[in-house]
This record gives C-alpha cells, structure tokens and sequence, in this order.
C-alpha cells in the first residue's frame, strides 16, 4: 500500500487547498412502484457496509454501487466539476474516484455522466500527507514507513469481499449561502475527502448503477459537516426531509428553529446514530418485552439510518408486532413470498384496516408509523416491510435497524453538538426556518425539484454563520 502510493506521489502535482460544496440528492425509486425484493438486496448489501465498517480506522465508509437511496451532485475544485456522490448518514468521509483508477465505473445506468477527479486538473486541489495531524487522527496514530511528502492513504474492506483504496486529498466543494428567505449566494469551504485509486468486487466497473463515490454525514470528525464545523463555516447540525415518492424533499446544515422538533440523546460510543428505543405501540396496545432486546453483541440501542429502506427488528420483537398488526385482519389469506416476505391481498383502505406502528424512545420522543407506510406492494400483493433481522447472517443477526420505511416524510434532526437527535411528520414539499447564530436572523428554507435526467432533485443545505445551502441533490 506505502509503495503505490508513493508511486502516485511520484505523479501527482503540488496544490493548493480550499473547500466548497454544493449538493443535490435524488432518490433511486422516485416515479416507480418500489419492489420489496429490491428494497432487501439494497438493504442486504448496504448492511455489510454498515457493520463490517464500524472498526476500521476511518469509522466506516460507504459505497456509490447501489446500497444509497439517496445521491447528491456537488461541485469540486477549480474550475469546478460535478460528481455524483451517494449521500449517506451511516459513513464519515467523503471519496471521489479517481484518475488513476483502472477498475472505476465509467458509465451508470443512473442517466448521469461519471467523473474521475484530476488534482493535476484542479488549481486548488492539495495532497494531504502521512504526517499531517488528519492523517494521524483518521489512523489512530502515525503510519508505519512514514516519510515527508508521502500521501496519507485509505483502505475500506468490506464484507462482500469489495474493497477501496486510495489517498486523502484536499479541495474545495462549492456551496450556496442562504442570504435571504428562498434565496441564496455562492460560498465555498476546504473539506478533505478521499481520491479512490484502486476499486475491487462490486466497486469496480461491472456495475451498473455507479455513482462518482460517497458523501459521508455520519459523526466522526472526518466527516464534511465536522470539517465544515471545525473551521467555523458551519455549526455540527443537519436536517433532512426526505420525499421518497416524488423524490423531492430538503436537507439543511444548521439550526432548525421552525418546526419544533422534540430530541433524544444519542447512544454514546456508537459509531452509528444509535438511541434507545423504551416500548412499542400497535394501536392502543403496548407489545411486552424490555430495552435491552434492542441490543445485540457489541451493538447498543436502534440504529437511525435513511439509506436503509425497509425496518429491521429482533425476534422477540418482530414475531408479536407482526402477529398484532395481522391479527386486525383474521381473515386474510397470508402467502410466504421467496420464503422471506408476508403478504396478502386487500383491495380497502390499508389505514382504516390496519394499526398504527408508534416506537417510543427516552425524552418521550415518538416515531409514528402508518400502514401505508409499513406495507408494500409486490406482485398485486401487501407485503410487511417490517423485517425480522433474526434472520440474518451472524453479524447482523438480531440487530434493530429504522430505515426509510419510517423515516419518509419526516423532518430528521441531527445535532452532533449536543448528541441528540429527532424527528417530526412533515410536508417535505414545504418550507422549514432556519437561524444564523451570528446575527440571529431566520430565514425559510425551501425543497427543490429540479430536473436531471430521469429523477426530481432535492438541495442540501448548509446554515452557517452566514447561513449555507449544500445545494444540488438528486434522489437515486
């Protein structure tokens, strides 16, 4: 790994480094009927990813090969280019692939044009190197057969057998200011993200829905929010609403002041947005069983992640939810779909028939779910999207998971501030108000819908002490 990478020292030019960032975010079923089976291969790939990561030394990453729902278009460098990255709230650090890599995707299925990033076309494009204080805090520590100039490198390997590697570099990512109600203002900040020069297994070119690499918003400090944050662009917090049917929806760094949403604390020493989960609702009636079956080995609490689709959930506690839902119905005529799905047919209304699913969390803190929601269709058949993850390989076995299934048309709250995190139901079509700190000042935040290809866009975005939009985001 020291000796390639020296190699690509030997190639590579000198820059100079300034960040910005702008996004788009797209959802990859807008405009279509999501098929359960699809939405479990998502979830079973993205799942590796998400738990093989937890101990490597960038605190997990993710992968632009299908696991997203949701991908953003953000520029990089000067003169600016476009990538596609795959935003995800379950990964830390930003990647891009890049022009030395032989094995990178060169085309997507996505109807979108992929980019390799050229630091030698970029004026402000920097190497970081192994001795720089990033490089000793993403590797616990100074590297093994470090020498001046050297790159600080990466490696991701993950369950499937996929892996990425590569080195950190440091650039600009354009954004947009929010500078007035609906209205915004070129801006930019330095992020250091990683260049993606060699990709094996399902990173490589054999896939077909490739994006450009990821966009990391989880809680380490390598993340693009914690860098942003940590240079006074930003403050450590973000929120999304995100509209999985029409694909559109908003997404904001900053404080959220309107609507009020209610917290709850975030486990501690999870690499994840972990919370502890305190009961169950099925209508009026509360499921029997205690806290602690929401943990599993050395996962603590339910994990909170909008690239997972559907909802995982232990077998103790799986079997009686199902059971109580189903049993408002007696007379339904179940069928076991690929000896994974429960599903029948009903021509009525699914929220008059079936029950409300609320999960209750510390802070009395609610997260209500309708049956429009937890069911989907499948072959002229209602399938329960709730998932029993006793089912699942040994690493997952019994994991609790709340994935887009209940997230959907929810405003999410995340304050790494404080550790706390929340949600409400919200129109994602509509507005929400947001504070600069410096000035006090509110200003509305709308959605975005704009036209690429064949999906709605959303933007991201970034209130800063000048109040900052992450603006291009696409749907996958």
């Amino acid at each position: 790994m020291v000796s390639a990478l020296r190699a690509f020292d030997n190639e590579l030019l000198n820059f100079k480094a300034h960040g910005s960032a702008v996004i788009h975010v797209k959802y990859k079923f807008a405009g279509s009927q999501r098929s359960i089976v699809d939405l479990k291969v998502h979830d079973n790939l993205r799942q590796l990813r998400i738990l093989t990561g937890v101990d490597l030394p960038l605190g997990g990453s993710g992968r632009p090969d299908g696991l997203g729902l949701y991908y953003a278009r953000i520029g990089i460098g000067t003169p600016s280019k476009d990538y596609y990255l795959q935003v995800d709230t379950g990964s830390d650090i930003m990647w891009v692939n890049c022009i030395q890599c032989n094995e990178c995707p060169k085309r997507s299925s996505l109807g979108i044009d992929l980019t390799l990033y050229n630091i030698e076309d970029s004026a402000t494009g920097k190497l970081v190197s192994c001795d720089q204080e990033f490089c000793y805090a993403i590797n616990g520590g100074p590297l093994d057969g470090c020498i001046a100039n050297m790159s600080c490198p990466y490696l991701e390997i993950y369950g499937d057998g996929s892996s990425t590697a590569g080195y950190f570099v440091n650039d600009i990512v354009l954004y947009d200011r929010v500078s007035g109600d609906l209205e915004t203002s070129s801006a930019n900040g330095s992020v250091i993200f990683g260049c993606g020069a060699t990709q094996s297994g399902n990173l490589g070119s054999s896939n077909e829905e490739a994006l450009d690499g990821i966009l990391g918003f989880g809680k380490a400090n390598s993340s693009m929010i914690s860098q942003l944050a940590a240079s006074g662009k930003v403050e450590n917090m973000f929120a999304h609403c995100l509209d999985g049917v029409n694909g559109g929806g908003i997404f904001a760094i900053g404080h959220v002041v309107q609507p009020k949403v209610n917290m709850t604390p975030l486990v501690p020493n999870q690499p994840h947005y972990n919370v502890n989960m305190t009961a169950i609702q099925v209508g009026h009636d509360f499921l029997n069983f205690t806290a602690d079956m929401f943990d599993s080995a050395d996962q603590k609490g339910t994990i909170i992640d909008s690239g997972t689709t559907l909802a995982y959930l232990p077998e103790m506690v799986y079997e009686p939810l199902v059971n109580e839902i189903l049993s408002q119905q007696p007379s339904l005529k179940l069928q076991n779909v690929r000896d994974e799905y429960t599903c029948f047919q009903y021509s009525e209304s699914l929220d008059e028939a079936f029950p409300n699913v609320t999960f209750h969390f510390e802070n009395s803190v609610t997260l209500k779910v309708y049956p429009h929601e937890y069911l989907f269709p499948y072959s002229g058949l209602w399938c329960i999207g709730w998932q029993n993850s006793g089912l699942q390989s040994r690493d997952r076995m019994n994991m609790t998971l709340l994935g887009d299934l209940v997230l959907s048309n929810k405003l999410v709250v995340y304050d790494l501030e404080n550790q706390t995190i929340g949600w409400t139901e919200y129109n994602c079509s509509s507005t929400i108000k947001v504070q600069d700190e410096r000035t006090g000042m509110v200003h509305l935040v709308g959605s975005h819908y704009i036209s690429s290809a064949s999906h709605l866009n959303v933007w991201f975005i970034m209130i800063s002490t000048v109040l900052a939009v992450l603006s291009h985001f696409s749907c996958c």
